[in-house]
């Protein structure tokens, strides 16, 4: 089985690692969300590629579910004593060698597709991940505080301000020049199969969408996506601060609302959101925390199970 499968940060990866335990013969792919990347230290920084290599290659801080396991911060400690900005994003040292390696590659003149693929080399994740495009896009947000009304990096929206400030938009910089990285089309025109993880529907699975060609290829396919809301609250992270900047209720109607029956053909809730319907899209309800591997083993199985059914 062919399952291609669009994923954020940490509620993709975790589903991804489900999703492996679930389909072990499956043939995999993973186009990843890299509108959250961003250049620090003169270095190029994938959060989300990197949090689903980790994650699947064994190397991920559990706890916290980004950056690296049994890390420390010596160089960052250093670059504080130095008073180099920004000290709000922390990188662990081993985090570091990735990052180094990645920009000398892209230096070198290597697409970041091929980069990611050198990395993976190492990590062995089990899965084909890709980045969503090549080209490179950064999402910022609009805000207004005590400096008026600007723009700023997602990053620093949502590490060093934590979405404390209202966002009023969103603006993934780049996306009229980008394009699907190599790969990325191909793979969605072959899967039998296209999940969409509880990863958040604004500013990671929406991001992909909006590299032109995907949405329309993915809108073509059978099409299971896992609410990332549960009873009117995110599994994890703050996707409500996001979807009320669009006008989105935090809810998992809204959510498969916003991505809409063209796009989805079925939709897994958790067991407190059984009142969901939509015309054309079939809804199924299953507990829908990933406490461990086998919760989130059970999610993909049922995810799998209805996309064959669909099919």
């Amino acid at each position: 089985m062919r399952i291609v499968s669009l994923a954020g940060g940490i509620g993709g990866a975790r589903f991804l690692r489900g999703l492996k335990a679930a389909a072990p013969d499956a043939r995999i792919t993973v186009i990843g969300n890299t509108g959250d990347d961003i250049t620090l230290f003169g270095l190029r920084v994938c959060p989300d590629l990197d949090t689903v290599m980790y994650t699947l290659g064994g190397g991920i801080d559990e706890d916290q579910g980004w950056g690296r396991a049994k890390e420390s911060h010596a160089v960052k400690e250093e670059l504080a004593a130095y008073g180099v900005e920004p000290q709000w994003f922390g990188l662990g040292d081993r985090d570091f060698a990735t990052h180094i390696v990645r920009t000398q590659m892209l230096a070198a003149g290597y697409p970041l597709s091929a980069v990611t693929e050198a990395l993976c080399d190492r990590w062995k994740p089990g899965v084909r991940l890709l980045p969503m495009s090549d080209e490179r896009t950064e999402t910022h947000v609009v805000i207004e505080d005590e400096q008026g009304r600007r723009a700023v990096h997602f990053q620093e929206w949502w590490v060093r301000l934590r979405a404390s400030v209202p966002a009023l938009s969103f603006a993934l910089v780049g996306v009229e020049n980008a394009r699907p990285a190599p790969g990325v089309l191909d793979a969605i025109e072959e899967a039998d199969l296209v999940v969409l993880p509880p990863s958040n529907p604004v500013v990671s699975i929406g991001t992909i969408l909006q590299i032109p060609g995907i949405r329309e290829a993915v809108s073509a396919k059978t099409v299971v996506g896992v609410s990332p809301i549960v009873g009117g609250a995110p599994v994890r992270g703050m996707a409500d601060a996001c979807l009320t900047a669009i006008g989105v209720q935090t809810s998992a109607q809204a959510v498969l609302e916003l991505y809409g029956a063209g796009l989805i053909d079925g939709w897994l809730v958790a067991e407190q959101d059984t009142d969901v319907r939509l015309d054309g899209v079939r809804v199924e309800a299953r507990p829908l925390i990933m406490h461990d591997v086998a919760a989130a083993a059970d999610i993909a199985r049922a995810a799998v199970a209805l996309g064959g059914e669909l099919a």
